[in-house]
């Protein structure tokens, strides 16, 4: 689980590294949010439901890393307000949104299925825009 979160940190740092426009960050970062959940369907299931069956230290090793993820993605939207490019009453809510979004993908998606990853991954950094009433 540590090193999931590890991984999905360093990939939203990637995602964001190269614009400092606050709707092409949230995008690309939903974006590798929701490609890694496509891909990783076991380590986000385990990630996800099983937190609980860890010792307490490693709970909240887990849990912190959780957090620090979670604050990149509401980073992004409060910059996103900040630079009034997003319309959203509570950042917080917003990030809560749209990473359920994303691990939701790893419940449902198949690479053999009716969406490609590609699609999927289009389609669900749109949303996230939606989301925040991005403009």
């Amino acid at each position: 689980m540590t090193a999931t979160m590890r991984e999905l940190l360093a990939l939203h740092r990637e995602a964001v590294a190269t614009t400092d426009d606050p709707a092409e960050r949230l995008r690309r970062a939903t974006e590798a949010h929701v490609r890694y959940h496509a891909g990783h369907r076991l380590e986000a299931f385990v990630g996800n439901r099983e937190i609980r069956s860890l010792v307490p230290s490693n709970r909240r090793r887990v849990l912190s890393l959780r957090a620090e993820y979670e604050k990149c993605f509401r980073d992004l939207v409060h910059a996103g307000i900040t630079a009034g490019r997003f319309h959203v009453m509570s950042a917080r809510l917003a990030s809560y949104a749209i990473l359920d979004l994303g691990m939701g993908v790893a419940v449902w998606f198949r690479a053999d299925g009716e969406l490609t990853e590609d699609i999927v991954t289009w389609q669900y950094g749109e949303m996230a825009l939606r989301i925040v009433g991005a403009t």
